[in-house]
């Protein structure tokens, strides 16, 4: 896709004066760091990531040697394998004569927009409804692009069954779910670029639930205590951690076996494998001012961490609603708030980048609601396609060969 600086200008002065300093700090530490051949790992969550086109410019960035681990949501990896956004029909389900007490709210039921050769080959891997697909076709309804798969006939359904199948190759194999699932993702998703390029995609434990039986799948195929361990793995080896649009971070790049924040003492104790986020720099992109007001709070005061020492309920001592990432944020010495649209601060971000190493971006992501936010959206929807079983089958038997 076409990059268009004059937009991406317009976004960046669009930040508020504090926003932009905080995004030029973060582009020259990670610019610093890949120029020392140091690691990049982001932290992502779900939602406004997927529709603003964020985590297929992660995939992008992954390619390019400049993001080199990804943890996300459950929620996310169902719709990388449903092909990210897709278009669907909502239709009401009254007409369908669908039970309407299980139906979402607003009674509303949602049918995949698929082409004849793609109907035919999911009809090779499961049974469809073809007189609920016929009635869905003639039904009053309107088209929408949304988070691909999830609630739409047959997309979602197939999803979920396949969730099953990727488990028990999981089982067998010893691997987690998101490396099975990334053989047959398209690799312009953090899954199917992962895959390819050798890199960590994982689900992270807050993050686990969300994605219907993908989730559980998720869950099932390694315990708790792997995950974990890969995570930290994953989080110790990287030199900045960039956190965008994601609740409970502080679980996550504070886990069981990191040390600097406390809650590893006892892992380290027992001689378990740790690290610290000691002198790593942690990037977050959020909406909530707040963020950037606790850690305020800090450096004005050190009011956070004498709240910790004492004992002291951080919300009640520091006036403001504290949501857990924000305390080991606010403490962090190399914590970066950057307040603002992730839609508008993402593109701004990469671009910098990629000038900086002298690295041609092929994909760009803008605030959906602009002309080319919807071209980018539209985009998704037409090419990047959704899990391709046959060539997950493949590389199992590849996997199973070199074993």
């Amino acid at each position: 896709m076409k990059i268009n600086r004059v937009l991406l200008k317009e976004f960046y002065e669009g930040l508020d004066e504090r926003s932009r300093e905080a995004l030029d700090s973060a582009v020259l530490r990670v610019v610093e760091v890949k120029k020392n051949a140091g690691k990049i790992a982001v932290v992502t969550g779900s939602g406004p990531n997927l529709h603003e086109g964020v985590t297929t410019l992660i995939a992008e960035l992954m390619d390019k040697g400049i993001v080199d681990g990804v943890t996300t949501s459950s929620a996310v990896i169902n719709h990388e394998m449903s092909g990210v956004l897709d278009r669907v029909k909502m239709c009401n389900a009254a007409p369908l004569g669908l039970d309407e007490k299980k139906m979402p709210r607003g009674n509303v039921f949602e049918f995949t927009e698929l082409t004849d050769e793609e109907f035919d080959g999911i009809r090779k891997e499961m049974p469809l409804d073809e007189e609920l697909l016929q009635k869905g076709k003639t039904a009053d309804g309107h088209m929408v692009v949304k988070a691909a798969g999830n609630m739409a006939y047959p997309m979602g359904l197939r999803t979920e069954l396949i969730a099953e199948e990727i488990l028990g190759i999981s089982r067998q194999t010893g691997l987690p779910f998101e490396v099975v699932a990334g053989w047959g993702c398209d690799p312009r998703t953090m899954l199917g670029k992962g895959s390819e390029k050798g890199l960590p995609v994982l689900v992270t434990i807050p993050q686990m639930v969300g994605g219907g039986h993908v989730g559980l799948a998720v869950g099932d195929s390694i315990s708790v205590a792997e995950r974990s361990h890969r995570i930290a793995a994953m989080l110790g080896c990287a030199d900045v951690i960039i956190e965008s649009a994601v609740a409970l971070t502080q679980e996550i790049h504070d886990g069981p076996f990191e040390t600097y924040t406390g809650h590893g003492i006892w892992s380290w104790w027992q001689g378990q494998p740790v690290f610290s986020l000691e002198g790593k720099a942690l990037i977050r992109f959020d909406l909530d001012e707040n963020l950037r007001r606790a850690q305020d709070l800090q450096k004005e005061s050190a009011m956070i961490q004498e709240a910790i020492d004492k004992g002291l309920p951080k919300t009640k001592i520091s006036k403001i609603p504290f949501r857990m990432e924000m305390s080991a944020f606010a403490r962090h010495e190399g914590s970066i708030p950057v307040i603002g649209d992730i839609g508008m601060i993402w593109p701004v971000f990469a671009l910098k980048i990629a000038d900086a190493l002298d690295i041609e971006l092929e994909f760009m992501s803008y605030k959906q609601e602009t002309a080319e936010g919807k071209e980018m959206r539209e985009w998704i929807v037409n090419n990047i396609k959704y899990f391709n079983r046959e060539i997950m089958l493949s590389c199992f038997m590849e996997w199973k060969k070199r074993k």
